[in-house]
């Protein structure tokens, strides 16, 4: 019904502009009194952007009231069509001004009726209004020296239309006043409390007016009990209902400061706080209110116990609306005066008063503080937050010179906030790490409690190389092992790992094996706890990468079986893949060890938890991964083609393949390295295809192009049967160079001096050829050397020279020029090869 009004309401207006437009037009074309009637067609132009206002509001303007208004102005406009074309009247000039009054009247009645309408457009309707009322053009006849004319027929009948018009006018005002919202006071009450939806919007309309225009006084108010009445009725109203009221209460509060204390109760705050979670615009409202009311001490604490009100506050902080988000941070700042309410912000995610009472609070405030932050579930944004708001340094400096509460507080904060990277380099700055270190080899019983979190908070810093700027702190940490409690010992080791693992931690980790580490650390290999077992292993595994030569002899036949027993039973991917990479970085020389891992069968367990770990993933595969495929290169020793065969029994072809596709580029290195010691002894275990000795010849599948003989996997190890060819050039074509040497490598096991020929041929079947000028651009310079060695081959071939002689051209000069002077013979000599340069060229 209400969209049929609207639309019904919009084309009486358009039909409005219409006749307005017509107007205007026959005033600038009448033939008579022309001044005036141009003097009228203009201020009818004006017409045209009221009516486009009423047209732009048209749902809040179709309503009865308002279409007898408009219907009572289309009457006056119609009259002055008819009075400009049979303007011949010597009387016209007052006819005109009379009716551009009645015309005056009519907007009046429109703007009367439009209480929902927006001031400013109110404000240009008011004034197109005044100026209709005060439309003089008898001015010509005031200076006219034609005298006042007799009664007459046609003065009597003007007389009579005049004094009927304004009867008619009279009537409609009074009618539309009496349909007009304009209720008596006392209907407003009854409305107010009782109504529906609409006769209470109307209401409020009133009321707000009524208030606005100081028709009722405080003592109307306060006997009405409006402020009750409003806040009774706000949970339940519409939305446009509940923003008129909170406009009501905001004006009311600011006028009178009892009004405030009428609605600082529990109950009627909680509310007014059920509207932070409505629209923009009520949003923007409520907490205007709230923020006014809160110079009432009473309500800072009671806003804070309402649910929800806090963490509204802070969304509409962070929100897009500039007013309601500048109202929430008053808010929030008043409310922070209270200790609660500021935990209750941080809870939210607004941090800023905590760290300030943290920097400037009592020695309580701060306590209560750091205990919370210690406690909360924060995110990494959270984290950031509080280390950019300043969280960190009043948090050390409790730490320093607080009392053994302050400590421990602090000391527990600090843990929580060194779960995030960017704090940690916060940590190292506040000089925290020589007070931590302090604190440890402290003997005093009442710190002791403290020295859990501190070696907590030290193994955090520890996974960042500015630790290294603290000389001797992981001499320090070693020292401390053995005469600490499980957890700390369990930190401690992580921190040392972490010291160990760091690129430019090199002389840290030589003063570490001179001053005994494994020989201290290979005992917590026996441990029970297997957390501080794990972390042992993880250190042992990093500092053995450097005493390579020495490992066998520092672990012993204990140990080492120890680190097969862990491998072998271990549930823990972690461990088992620490305790494999310990025993991957023992010497390939040492065949003692070789033996030893032989016997204990630790060969099938290996290549079964390698093969698992590639289909079931977890955070410690990639490791374990690279450790088996590590050691394998221990069983595929070149000079031992028994143990090669062993290997190769139980499968190790298979997997060294399979983990040239892994994610890991140290594994497909380690699994290439492999492969190469496997190819080297291809030649000499392949059946020729003409042995005397072959009972039953071969299938013609067994036959290998590049040996030139009969090659299967298991006895000749050959890497054209095992189909690893392809991924090794497949490694070669990704983005990581890093396993470029060893790839290498492995292919140029397949041009020996006897396989030369047809290893390139097979090369360059499978598109491999490509893929090696390819490292001579982006690869380092053992690399580039090796792919030279190949190319020096594939390039014996006219075939092949003339293919990709000229893509490889571009990059040998280029090399030639900038490339590493140690391979300048080698790229003159492939430039010769391909007649770019003299075979007696300086560059032999």
């Amino acid at each position: 019904m209400q969209e049929t009004c609207s639309r019904s309401f919009l084309e009486h207006v358009k039909q409005l502009q219409a006749l307005s437009k017509e107007v205007a037009s026959l005033a600038r074309n009448s033939e008579y009194e022309v001044d005036m009637f141009n003097e009228f067609a203009d201020i009818v132009e004006k017409f045209s952007p009221v009516f486009d206002h009423l047209k732009d509001n048209d749902k809040v303007m179709a309503t009865a009231p308002i279409l007898k208004a408009v219907d009572s102005l289309e009457k006056e406009l119609r009259r002055a069509n008819s009075l400009i074309q049979s303007s011949n009247s010597r009387l016209v000039s007052k006819q005109m001004e009379d009716l551009t009054q009645d015309m005056g009247r009519s907007l009046g009645l429109v703007l009367f009726a439009s209480v929902e309408l927006e001031l400013d457009v109110k404000e240009k309707i008011g004034s197109l209004h005044r100026e209709l009322m005060n439309a003089r053009f008898d001015k010509s006849l005031s200076s006219s020296p034609i005298q006042t004319p007799r009664p007459s027929l046609e003065s009597g009948f003007v007389s009579d239309f005049e004094s009927r018009k304004a009867v008619e006018m009279e009537e409609e005002i009074q009618e539309i006043v009496e349909e007009r919202i304009s209720l008596g006071i006392d209907d407003v009450m009854l409305q107010l409390k009782h109504g529906d939806d609409t006769n209470l919007k109307f209401a409020l309309l009133e009321l707000r007016e009524l208030i606005s225009a100081k028709t009722v006084d405080s003592e109307w108010i306060n006997e009405a009990e409006i402020i009750a009445v409003l806040l009774n009725r706000l949970g339940s109203s519409k939305p446009y209902n509940r923003l008129i009221m909170i406009q009501i209460l905001r004006n009311l509060a600011s006028e009178n400061a009892d009004y405030k204390e009428k609605m600082a109760d529990v109950g009627s705050l909680s509310v007014l706080v059920k509207s932070l979670t409505r629209d923009v615009e009520e949003q923007r409202e409520a907490v205007g209110l709230l923020l006014d009311l809160s110079d009432l001490p009473a309500v800072w604490r009671r806003i804070g116990r309402i649910q929800g009100c806090i963490v509204m506050l802070v969304s509409m902080l962070s929100g897009n609306d500039p007013v309601a988000s500048h109202d929430a941070g008053k808010l929030l700042n008043a409310l922070s005066s209270n200790t609660q309410n500021a935990l209750h912000m941080a809870e939210a995610g607004y941090f800023k008063p905590l760290v300030q009472y943290l920097k400037e609070g009592s020695d309580m405030s701060k306590i209560l503080m750091a205990t919370a932050l210690s406690r909360m579930e924060l995110t990494d944004q959270s984290r950031a937050s509080l280390g950019e708001d300043g969280a960190i340094e009043p948090l050390v400096r409790m730490f320093r010179v607080g009392k053994l509460e302050a400590k421990l507080s602090a000391l527990n904060a600090l843990q929580n906030l060194s779960l995030l990277a960017e704090n940690i380099q916060r940590l190292v700055i506040s000089g925290i790490v020589s007070p931590l270190l302090q604190l440890l080899f402290s003997v005093t019983s009442v710190l002791m409690t403290l020295r859990e979190p501190a070696s907590a908070i030290l193994a955090r810093i520890a996974q960042s190389e500015s630790i290294l700027v603290n000389k001797d702190v992981a001499q320090q940490m070693l020292s401390l092992l053995n005469l600490c409690s499980p957890t700390i010992q369990y930190h401690l080791l992580h921190a040392l790992n972490s010291i160990a693992a760091h690129s430019s931690a090199s002389n840290v980790r030589r003063k570490m094996k001179e001053n005994g580490a494994i020989h201290l650390l290979l005992p917590f290999l026996m441990e029970t706890n297997a957390n501080i077992r794990t972390a042992a292993l993880n250190l042992v595994c990093t500092l053995s990468k450097d005493v390579y030569e020495e490992l066998a002899e520092q672990l012993g036949d204990k140990y080492l079986k120890i680190l097969v027993g862990i491998t072998l039973s271990s549930t823990s991917e972690n461990e088992k893949a620490a305790a494999v990479g310990i025993l991957s970085n023992l010497p390939v020389s040492n065949k003692k060890a070789t033996e030893l891992l032989k016997k204990t069968n630790l060969l099938p367990t290996l290549i079964s938890a390698a093969t698992s770990s590639t289909i079931t993933k977890t955070r410690s595969t990639p490791w374990l991964v690279e450790s088996v495929a590590g050691i394998l290169i221990r069983f595929t020793d070149p000079s031992d083609k028994k143990l090669q065969q062993y290997s190769v029994e139980h499968g190790v072809i298979r997997l060294l393949v399979k983990l040239l596709s892994s994610e890991s580029v140290v594994a497909k290195s380690s699994a290439s390295i492999s492969l190469a010691q496997l190819s080297q002894n291809s030649l000499s275990l392949r059946k020729s295809k003409i042995s005397k000795w072959l009972c039953v010849p071969p299938s013609a599948d067994a036959f290998c192009e590049v040996h030139d003989g009969y090659c299967f996997v298991k006895s000749t190890f050959c890497l054209v049967k095992a189909g690893a060819v392809s991924p090794l050039i497949q490694v070669l074509e990704g983005k990581e160079r890093e396993a470029d040497e060893a790839v290498l490598g492995a292919l140029a096991s397949l041009l020996q001096d006897e396989t030369w020929e047809s290893g390139s041929n097979y090369l360059a079947k499978l598109s491999g050829t490509q893929a090696i000028i390819k490292v001579l651009e982006s690869g380092n310079a053992k690399a580039q050397e090796k792919a030279l060695w190949i190319l020096e081959r594939i390039f014996r071939i006219e075939e092949h020279r003339v293919k990709y002689g000229e893509s490889a051209q571009v990059v040998l000069i280029d090399l030639a020029q900038n490339g590493d002077s140690r391979l300048k013979p080698a790229v003159a000599k492939l430039l010769a090869q391909l007649e770019l340069l003299q075979a007696q060229s300086s560059y032999f």
